[in-house]
């Protein structure tokens, strides 16, 4: 029965009105690495702000809140309704013995008041704190360092343009957790090595929440860039590793990225990123490699596949090839080192790196990567597919009115065999992957109409 009853605790959730898509997989994601999981009785909306949750202990709780990047906070709910007045009834239905720890006389608390979509008056903020007498508050009250922080918060809606007089919803509930600190501490702005690509800090964490990643885990980046998709795994305690064709960008060396900087730093790398966070200890390596070629040996190696692949539009995708090969160009790169490039299609990057995460993923292991997608064409059909490789979701962000790009997270759940290697090449919907090849100059296409329009209104 206490399990029962415990299973039963409701916290609500006050989430970012940001990346709203990646919100539901994040918090997904993070409940099931604690133990926990969805059911039918959570009441989400999605592009809310309000979520209420069902989770089994405080601390799950709290651990949920230390890595979600899409939620500001997280309250144990002691109430809510659609009006004041269930509100009210709903708070003196909850059980007395479960306030009485945070009420007594002993202790200061604090309420505070937050409502989305509309502003408050300080005298409307206090005629609502005070309509909470009924409750049974013992100890006093300390504005500046309470032990216990009580919030009010109000719902008027997703329409600026059309906010109600009353609120849709009312929720009370006794302040858990809450953190932001992350994004900001980790903004590229204050990176010490950054390249034309690096990743944004909110949506690195994302990434490695959805990828599960937790402490000791090892996780892998082939296309690794300044190494930011790294940092993230690092600050959860993950051990890290990455491999990059381009000899200069994994060495630091060659033109800064940054504004006003001609060449780069001598500290100016991988390593220097992660230590510059304290994370040193949790790299592994980073090395010069050629993803489409096979320098690992057979068998599963990695926790979390976590990569941003090129798709041409800053960066250009390219592999090692030979004199017999097409070539594109022929780049000399730093001390002598000298490599052929040839054009690498994407959906070859594609179709090497499913191949890939499924012979060398842990099983349950998550490969997450950034899918591009012209959108006039888009069907979940061209999502690219692997018997070992489950779905777990898949997420848009827009890029133009006409392009973005989908964040895939899939799952390991089938051991990889011989057989497996190239069995996508069997399935009648390979053809429609191809499509991805012309992502570059369908996307270019797009902004060159787009110009031209503007100086045609200009010209009006």
């Amino acid at each position: 029965m206490a399990l029962a009853a415990q299973a039963l605790r409701r916290y609500l959730l006050l989430l970012a009105q940001e990346h709203l898509e990646f919100r539901l997989p994040e918090i997904a994601s993070l409940l099931s690495l604690c133990g926990g999981q969805f059911s039918g009785e959570q009441e989400i909306r999605v592009n809310s702000p309000f979520w209420i949750l069902n989770i089994p202990s405080e601390e799950m709780a709290r651990g949920l809140m230390k890595r979600t990047v899409c939620a500001k906070s997280i309250f144990e709910l002691w109430g809510h309704g659609r009006s004041a007045g269930e509100l009210y009834a709903s708070l003196k239905n909850y059980p007395t013995d479960k306030m009485l720890p945070y009420l007594q006389s002993d202790s200061t608390y604090k309420i505070h008041i937050h409502t989305f979509n509309k502003t408050l008056t300080q005298a409307q903020k206090i005629k609502k704190i005070d309509a909470l007498e009924f409750l049974p508050f013992k100890g006093k009250v300390n504005l500046k360092n309470p032990e216990h922080i009580f919030w009010i918060l109000e719902d008027y809606g997703m329409n600026p343009n059309d906010v109600p007089e009353e609120p849709i919803h009312l929720y009370f509930g006794r302040w858990v957790h809450g953190q932001r600190e992350l994004i900001e501490s980790y903004s590229v702005k204050k990176r010490h090595f950054i390249g034309n690509t690096s990743m944004d800090a909110c949506l690195s964490f994302i990434m490695a929440n959805h990828a599960r990643v937790k402490p000791n885990d090892v996780v892998y980046d082939p296309f690794v860039g300044t190494g930011g998709l790294l940092i993230s795994s690092a600050h959860f305690g993950a051990y890290v590793c990455g491999t990059d064709i381009d000899y200069n960008t994994i060495h630091g060396l060659g033109k800064a990225s940054r504004k006003n900087q001609k060449w780069r730093g001598p500290d100016e790398n991988i390593r220097a990123n992660l230590r510059q966070y304290g994370l040193e200890k949790y790299y592994l390596d980073a090395l010069v490699a050629d993803s489409s070629r096979p320098i690992w040996r057979k068998g599963m190696l990695f926790d979390a596949i976590i990569t941003d692949p090129p798709y041409g539009i800053r960066e250009a995708p390219r592999r090692m090839g030979s004199q017999k090969e097409t070539v594109k160009s022929v780049e000399k790169s730093t001390e002598n080192h000298f490599f052929v490039s040839s054009s690498y299609h994407l959906s070859d990057i594609f179709f090497d790196l499913l191949k890939f995460a499924a012979e060398h993923l842990v099983m349950g292991g998550r490969l997450v990567y950034w899918l591009p997608i012209y959108r006039p064409e888009y069907t979940e059909e061209i999502i690219p597919r692997h018997p070992c490789l489950k779905l777990i979701s898949n997420c848009e962000q827009m890029l133009s009115s006409h392009t973005s790009r989908r964040l895939i997270t899939m799952e390991k759940v089938k051991e990889f065999k011989d057989q497996d290697e190239n069995s996508y090449l069997l399935d009648g919907q390979y053809m429609p992957y191809r499509g991805h090849n012309s992502f570059r100059e369908k996307y270019f296409s797009g902004v060159t109409k787009r110009i031209a329009k503007e100086e045609k209104d200009n010209q009006k």
